[in-house]
């Protein structure tokens, strides 16, 4: 059966068709930001009308999406109550004492989903421990859940203080608000993020509550219009630990699928790096709304226990937390339709987009402001006229006019150096960011590969690693529609946690033992709602520290039967994950573990094993065409030769300047860089050492 997998971005929605042999077909369309699933169900329903897709031979849909994700920045998610201890109710105001940013005046703490008046007040109490300190005040229960009942909220959080340790209180409170409202959308913490810390744990509850009706609907509307178009596949969507749940677990954990389309790219990276022999790779993914970062180590993906949303400046801090496993990623206002605008004689790019509508000038379709996409076009490096497979032609006129007005004229620049300035601040942002995720999280780029993908990313990539010094840029096939691609090599897999302070101590095999056999069981009666039949993989891991530390690193622990030496070989794993991210242990410190997590995968759930890209025959000679284009490096607007992806072979070797050009992306070789295809048909730049 055909699996097709689509990733709907700010600016463009990805497709990737796969057929049962494993060959792929991309292609994207704009899409529809009014109503996301449009630009899907429309592209999918011009395919059947002209035959080249039939509905009863699609299996499966795998889709990524930033539903969830926009509603959060964007604060448009359902109206939400919260239900919490009794004083605790600014909890989200107060948020972490600790500064982001100590040297500003005028710091802004991150702005909490809901409002102070939203929040209720229940009389009761747990220990950490789990033992009833103040019994559940029935009365105040009941007479809370009537006024939310008539106030009109969609969706309730309850986050009672230490319910990871005893939940008896907020089930039964979720007993009562249902039966004041059945139609509530209620989050227990206890279930969306059953772990200590209280306010990272009320955020990430009250999130899941604030879009969790959005996420049902927007999903059901999508299974609805699937059906009429024939499709009987089934519908998987991406989370952000970078496995596939079905619709059904999607909207019971609507929070887990926060950068679902990011971490797809991710994965995808790490395919390509398998492929290349490259076990380390850094992830860059630059569509036309934002630039997203990750990284690939030792061939895995790296994941967090929990990241942040709507940070400022990428300081940590500084954003919404969500304690939520989640592939490592950092997500910046760097895309295609970013708008460039002068403030105080300087040039800014970003944060805020053009998307889809009105787009970048050059789209014609009503943009007026400079984007980054506009200035890559009349710096010669994008074809007006075979934009996006040749289904977009450009605005040549309309973008330099667009930049000389907003950007040359207020800063006595030529049209070049305007739109050069547009490109290099774009550039600057983007190193920056990518700094922050190798060099300040002990990543050494020089033992890096770049993998650069999304409509933009191997336009800017070369000049990237040629700033952080990564030896080597590897676009893949299809690169314009890296995120879909990752979707058909991605798993089923749920993840689960929960908070257990424990010392790892001689006398903790008992505990660990039975901490782990209550997460498995239930583990896999999840990964028994996904396919009763699949065989499971179990990963462990847990966050540790030296006791006496505040914070903790996530290490992963062996797999195997859990013994009565199993917390010897987790001691071990922290000693050796300390030194690594550190460069310093302590053999003989006392090491405390505070959350516990079990990962299951279903063995055998990809949509394709191989990445076997359907490409148009190209034979004769790659070099295509020439067009100026500028280069810094060679004196401004250069002559340079165009390739043809299509037409490159693994006998070819050209030096830059120069640019390559698919349908999907093109990308962009510097003076001194020299670029070639592997026997996989990835292309391989490897970078001249020249640092301008």
């Amino acid at each position: 059966m055909l699996q097709i997998a689509f990733d709907i971005g700010g600016t463009f929605t990805d497709f990737a068709l796969c057929t049962p042999e494993g060959r792929v077909e991309v292609w994207k369309v704009s899409t529809t930001p009014a109503e996301p699933s449009e630009a899907v169900v429309s592209s999918l329903a011009e395919r059947i009308r002209s035959g080249a897709l039939r509905p009863a031979d699609v299996g499966g849909m795998l889709h990524a999406t930033t539903i969830a994700t926009n509603a959060i920045l964007e604060r448009k998610g359902a109206r939400t109550a919260l239900v919490t201890t009794q004083g605790f109710r600014d909890i989200l105001l107060i948020g972490r004492q600790k500064r982001y940013d100590t040297n500003s005046l005028h710091l802004e703490k991150p702005r909490p989903l809901i409002q102070r008046r939203d929040i209720f007040e229940l009389p009761e109490r747990m220990t950490p421990s789990g033992a009833v300190a103040a019994p559940l005040d029935e009365a105040a229960a009941t007479r809370i859940a009537r006024q939310i009942a008539t106030l009109g909220y969609r969706s309730v959080a309850i986050v009672l203080l230490h319910a990871y340790a005893n939940d008896a209180h907020e089930r039964r409170m979720a007993e009562i608000l249902a039966q004041a409202d059945p139609a509530l959308r209620i989050s227990l913490s206890s279930v969306v993020s059953p772990k200590f810390r209280e306010y990272e744990r009320t955020n990430t509850t009250v999130a899941n509550a604030y879009v969790a009706p959005m996420v049902e609907g927007y999903l059901n509307a999508l299974k609805g219009a699937m059906a009429e178009l024939g499709t009987g596949g089934r519908l998987s969507v991406m989370q952000s630990n970078g496995g596939l749940v079905s619709p059904e677990l999607a909207t019971t954990y609507p929070i887990r699928i926060v950068e679902s389309g990011p971490a797809a790219g991710v994965l995808m990276s790490a395919e390509v790096g398998r492929e290349e022999g490259c076990a380390n790779v850094m992830s860059f993914d630059m569509g036309g709304t934002t630039a997203k970062l990750g990284a690939v180590d030792g061939g895995v993906p790296a994941v967090t226990p929990s990241f942040e949303v709507d940070a400022v400046a990428y300081r940590r801090g500084s954003g919404l937390p969500l304690s939520i496993m989640a592939i490592e990623l950092l997500e910046i206002g760097a895309g295609g339709g970013s708008i460039a605008r002068t403030k105080m004689g300087l040039i800014t790019v970003g944060p805020d987009s053009a998307g889809a509508v009105p787009g970048p000038i050059c789209y014609g379709r009503g943009g007026a402001e400079p984007t980054i996409t506009d200035a890559n076009l009349v710096l010669g490096y994008l074809n007006p006229a075979s934009f996006n497979a040749g289904t977009m032609r450009l605005d040549s006129k309309a973008a330099e006019a667009g930049i000389e007005r907003a950007i040359g004229r207020p800063l006595g620049l030529g049209l070049h150096e305007a739109a050069w300035g547009i490109h290099s601040i774009a550039n600057s942002n983007m190193e920056r960011a990518m700094r922050i995720v190798s060099i300040e999280r002990g990543r050494d780029p020089r033992r890096y590969a770049l993998v650069a993908f999304g409509g933009a990313g191997p336009l800017h990539a070369c000049r990237l690693a040629r700033r952080l010094e990564i030896p080597r840029v590897v676009v893949p096939r299809g690169a314009g529609v890296g995120s879909a691609l990752g979707l058909l090599v991605a798993e089923r897999r749920i993840d689960l946690g929960l908070t257990r302070v424990l010392l790892l101590d001689d006398t903790a095999g008992e505990r660990v033992a039975a901490i782990f056999a209550e997460l498995e069981q239930r583990i896999l009666a999840e990964a028994r709602r996904l396919d009763p039949s699949a065989r499971v993989r179990i990963a462990r891991s847990a966050s540790m520290h030296y006791l006496g530390q505040g914070y903790e690193i996530r290490v992963d622990l062996p797999d195997g039967p859990v013994g009565p030496d199993f917390e010897v070989a987790a001691r071990r794993a922290f000693h050796e994950t300390y030194q690594r991210e550190f460069g310093f242990s302590d053999p003989a410190g006392a090491v405390e573990v505070t959350d516990w997590y079990v990962v299951a995968t279903l063995v055998g759930s990809r949509a394709s094993d191989t990445l076997r890209l359907e490409s148009p025959a190209s034979g004769g000679t790659p070099v295509v065409d020439e067009r100026l284009a500028y280069f810094p490096e060679a004196g401004g607007m250069t002559p340079c030769p165009v390739l043809d992806r299509y037409a490159l072979t693994p006998a070819h070797r050209f030096t830059g300047p120069l640019m390559v050009e698919e349908r999907e992306s093109t990308t962009v070789v510097l003076p001194g860089d020299t670029v070639t295809v592997s026997t996989t048909g990835n292309l391989i730049v490897e970078i001249g050492r020249v640092v301008t």
